[in-house]
């Protein structure tokens, strides 16, 4: 079942509760604000031990821009299978930056396998400080590489997040593709068998899938985490966040544990929380000039690289000093007619011809609708990028059950791209009015169609149409590897069945 919720100790540790809320809060406009129970934040973030991090924080002034470094450890339970003594390795580290003065809030996922040096420690991965000084050293390796004056750590076990998710009523998510592990064995915390296509995911499978790591990279599963944290920005509004508040508050507490403490602090942040409300939130992507996210050492061990001097370059970026190369952006709604330019050719995009082979998935999706009680017409692909690998067979055909339990007809074809763990497709839906095609957007008119186009920064995320019997898009992969020009031919060149 979606909502299951982990039993015993199994899935209950890995992602952001305390990214999640303050996510949250800044989808919610004044929801933190609103709350008008101060005492009740300021007992939730006292719930817990004071976190240690030393001398190391940053003071910021009322009302000025602030960090936050969030960090989850892969800490196990003493009764779990794979329980070890010690502080475990973080899991996972994102930088919020909340800027009034700014048009977005940035995030800024730091890959777990990024090798660094680590005071006091030598080189090694960035996740191996937590183990060698918890929070505190994190703190000070994050601070040593990226520059960045760091104003409050929230550092959680994850205890909370399937209650969180489950509480707010679940999230719908793009699914890529599948996601398989059996979690047979040590591994059992990591059993997730999730099919591709737009879908519904409550808490366990929400964080079984943001968790997954696999047969993809750490920037791969980076993204997936911001993905999850905008789609809920997207979805959660205020009053679902103010009528949950007590709740939330209390799962918050028991899961984390911070430097931040009394009502001083806490009002800041809060004021702070609402300066940046409604701005979209920006997701920088760990990429640049010399990153290989597959270095391999001496020993044989795989590792993130990056040069310090895109490190640093990405740390301006998340400041808002320098423009945003590698993240979201989110336009304004608005129509323009332009004809279709035919200048560039399939060649000099790098797109080949898949008629082919994207007619063999739509006649497998055709035979899948056999199996279920609605089908809608078949959209594919007849284009392909020329270093991609081709369509995964088989393609999905399903019925996607809405919160209110509605069932509508749909389909996912899902095509590899070039690098480890990205992959595209196209979707079918007809549920006409999904979440995830939401404004803001942009549209072109091409060939007596209207497409609507959703952009991240330079990328192009995705590109959607419509129909009187469904809605179709063509979904860019997660770290948005398709150019923008091979989004649109894509897109604009799609197949039918009829």
């Amino acid at each position: 079942m979606l909502d299951d919720k982990p039993k015993g100790n199994g899935l209950w540790k890995h992602f952001l509760v305390g990214a999640f809320l303050i996510v949250v809060a800044v989808a919610g406009g004044t929801s933190v604000a609103a709350f008008h129970e101060v005492h009740r934040v300021v007992k939730a973030f006292a719930a817990n031990p004071r976190i240690d991090v030393g001398q190391e924080l940053a003071q910021a002034d009322p009302g000025k821009p602030q960090t936050i470094m969030l960090i989850g450890s892969d800490k196990r339970a003493k009764t779990a299978n794979d329980y070890e003594s010690g502080n475990g390795r973080s899991d996972t580290i994102i930088l919020i930056r909340m800027d009034p003065s700014k048009k977005v809030t940035a995030l800024l996922s730091i890959p777990r396998d990024l090798k660094v040096p680590i005071p006091g420690h030598g080189v090694g991965k960035i996740n191996a400080a937590y183990s060698f000084g918890g929070a505190k050293l994190t703190l000070e390796t994050v601070k040593s590489i990226t520059g960045l004056r760091i104003n409050h750590v929230i550092n959680t076990d994850f205890s909370g997040f399937v209650d969180a998710i489950n509480q707010l009523g679940c999230v719908y998510l793009d699914i890529d593709r599948k996601y398989f592990n059996s979690g047979l064995g040590f591994d059992s915390y990591a059993a997730i068998n999730l099919q591709p296509g737009y879908q519904r995911l409550c808490g366990r499978n929400a964080l079984s899938y943001v968790r997954f790591r696999h047969t993809d990279s750490d920037i791969v599963r980076a993204a997936r985490q911001q993905a999850l944290l905008s789609e809920m920005k997207q979805q959660i509004g205020i009053g679902k966040v103010f009528s949950n508040r007590a709740k939330l508050l209390d799962i918050f507490g028991k899961a984390t544990q911070s430097d931040i403490r009394g009502e001083a602090q806490v009002l800041r942040l809060i004021k702070l929380a609402a300066g940046v409300a409604g701005k979209p939130v920006q997701e920088i992507q760990f990429t640049g000039p010399g990153v290989n996210i597959s270095a391999v050492g001496p020993g044989g061990e795989s590792y993130v690289y990056a040069p310090p001097t895109t490190i640093h370059q990405l740390a301006r970026e998340f400041l808002g000093v320098e423009p945003i190369q590698s993240s979201t952006t989110t336009p304004k709604k608005k129509t323009t007619k332009r004809k279709h330019k035919r200048g560039n050719t399939d060649a000099s995009i790098g797109l080949v011809d898949a008629s082919s082979a994207g007619r063999t998935q739509a006649l497998q999706v055709v035979a899948g609708f056999t199996n279920t009680s609605k089908s809608i017409p078949i959209f594919y692909p007849r284009k392909m990028p020329a270093d991609g690998g081709g369509p995964q067979s088989p393609p999905r055909a399903y019925e996607l059950r809405t919160a209110g339990l509605k069932k509508f007809a749909a389909y996912r074809i899902v095509f590899k791209a070039h690098d480890v763990g990205q992959y595209w497709g196209v979707q079918g839906l007809a549920w006409k009015t999904p979440p995830i095609l939401k404004p803001p957007y942009t549209t072109r008119h091409i060939r007596g169609r209207v497409y609507y186009i959703y952009t991240e920064g330079n990328a192009t995320r995705r590109i959607a149409w419509k129909t009187k019997d469904a809605v179709y898009w063509v979904e860019n992969t997660l770290s948005a590897e398709l150019t923008p020009a091979q989004m649109l031919s894509i897109a604009t060149s799609v197949g039918t069945l009829g």
